[in-house]
């Protein structure tokens, strides 16, 4: 297991690193992570949503995601409430405080998944979330040591020496833990390292000798993580790349943001996040309203930015805007929620740049989707992951086609188009007669083949740097 002496250290890219690595050797690897946090979730073969880390983890391990390899999966919706999906389903929501209520309850069904995925694997790969040193959530806890004793895996602490004090971080996590979790801890590893890593051989000494812990080594920074899918909405980032810039306003419950990941490595392309308290740029060629966790929600709070007179105005100009899931249903005349499933009961205005209107329902859709873009015929592969469905005169210029169906919306002049397919952008031949339209010439960057060298390069960047036999082997002596 996997384990943090922070949020952010780089957890979910390590496991990534050594499902693939291990995978290279051989091995059969499972990626596991027993609750997570995020909206920014995947379809999994099996029907269900899970975080995109452990889709990405599935990935370099050469395997399907299913639900098992998340089976807690939080979707916050508020600042102190969130969804909580069991095994890929909704269960319920709740608050922080009621959920701490709920985790001893959930743990029988995180062990169940967690054996079943053992029994297909010859390697598990654990993620824990944020960090053991948050001793306050020690009690009922299934993300870290409450799953590591209950499952009884050895634990690898990860530091980040990038943020500073990465020697207080480990010592630290050493000196609160209570023995028996102490104990579980049988090595460490440094990440994020930039420069000479001889440099630090003193520091590892300290931690060594200060907690008994064995070193695994110092990882250096990876220059090729933006390459990778992000799991984290702060590592969303803009990106300086061509003369077509993009505009994506940062919506507050942001989800699904992967869609984004493809065109920021696009080399035409370049990629704005707007901050709130900015405007939407004037020079912008295409606005994109990404998806968002709590529509209504970001819908008001679009509005309070002064982003729904910026977009006005943007289209005004000739400019094309781009709705997907949350923001397609953002876009149109109204939303009803007559059930209050995203708070109180009632009919809300959309920005009216579409002549469609979305009803909320509690019905969840989850799919992979295999589409046509109809404009020319070009292959679009994603998913969907949404509540509610949109109607209205301008689905009649629909621009994709499913199974037959033509789904999605636009304006007479195509200038205002929206759809609820997740991923879209990661088909090659699609994102690039899509950025045609916008005067972008075609770059032969092929998104899905950037993904997998970075995985292969994480993986020997991890071979190189840490001592992955000595983590095998240590895990394989502790289970016997």
């Amino acid at each position: 297991m996997i384990q943090g002496a922070g949020s952010n250290v780089g957890k979910s890219m390590i496991v990534a690193g050594l499902a693939r690595a291990l995978t290279h050797r051989g091995l059969s690897v499972a990626p596991f992570k027993p609750q997570n946090m995020s909206n920014n979730a995947a379809v999994t073969v099996d029907g269900g949503e899970i975080g995109r880390a452990q889709a990405l983890q599935a990935r370099a391990a050469g395997r399907d995601p299913v639900v098992d390899m998340n089976p807690v999966l939080l979707k916050p919706e508020t600042d102190i409430g969130a969804q909580v999906v069991v095994q890929g389903k909704r269960l319920t929501t709740c608050k922080a405080r009621d959920y701490a209520r709920l985790k001893p309850r959930l743990m029988p069904r995180v062990l169940e998944s967690f054996h079943r995925l053992a029994g297909t694997a010859d390697v598990v790969l654990v993620e824990g979330a944020g960090s053991p040193a948050e001793i306050n959530l020690r009690a009922g806890d299934i993300a870290n040591m409450g799953f590591a004793e209950a499952a009884q895996v050895p634990v690898v602490l990860v530091g980040d020496i990038d943020r500073g004090g990465v020697i207080a971080q480990l010592v630290g996590t050493h000196a609160i833990l209570p023995p028996e979790d102490r104990d579980r801890i049988v090595a460490f590893a440094i990440n994020k390292f930039r420069g000479d890593a001889s440099l630090f051989d003193d520091g590892l000494a300290e931690i060594a000798t200060r907690t008994g812990w064995a070193s695994l080594g110092v990882l250096p920074w990876f220059a090729e993580a933006w390459r990778l899918p992000a799991e984290d909405v702060m590592d969303i980032a803009s990106t300086k790349g061509g003369p077509i810039k993009i505009a994506v306003p940062r919506l507050g419950r942001i989800a699904n943001f992967d869609d984004l990941d493809p065109l920021a490595s696009e080399p035409n392309v370049s990629l704005e996040i707007i901050e709130p308290g900015r405007p939407l740029p004037g020079d912008a060629a295409l606005v994109l309203i990404p998806g968002s966790k709590s529509t209504i929600g970001d819908l008001q709070d679009f509005r309070a930015q002064g982003w729904d007179v910026d977009l006005a105005a943007h289209v005004r100009r000739g400019g094309h805007v781009l709705g997907v899931c949350g923001g397609y249903q953002m876009l149109g005349r109204e939303i009803a929620d007559p059930d209050g499933i995203e708070g109180h009961p009632g009919t809300h205005p959309g920005l009216g740049l579409l002549d469609v209107a979305t009803q909320m329902h509690p019905r969840k859709t989850l799919s992979y989707t295999e589409a046509t873009y109809l404009p020319t015929g070009a292959p679009v592969t994603g998913y969907e992951i949404h509540i509610g469905s949109t109607q209205g005169p301008d689905c009649a210029r629909a621009w994709l086609e499913v199974d037959g169906r033509s789904v999605g919306a636009a304006r007479p002049d195509q200038r205002v188009r929206g759809c609820y397919l997740h991923g879209l952008f990661a088909s090659d031949d699609f994102r690039q007669q899509f950025l045609a339209e916008l005067g972008a010439p075609a770059s032969g960057y092929a998104h899905d083949a950037s993904v997998e060298a970075a995985l292969d390069s994480l993986a020997a960047h991890i071979e190189a740097n840490m001592d992955v036999d000595a983590l095998i082997a240590g895990a394989a002596e502790i289970r016997g």
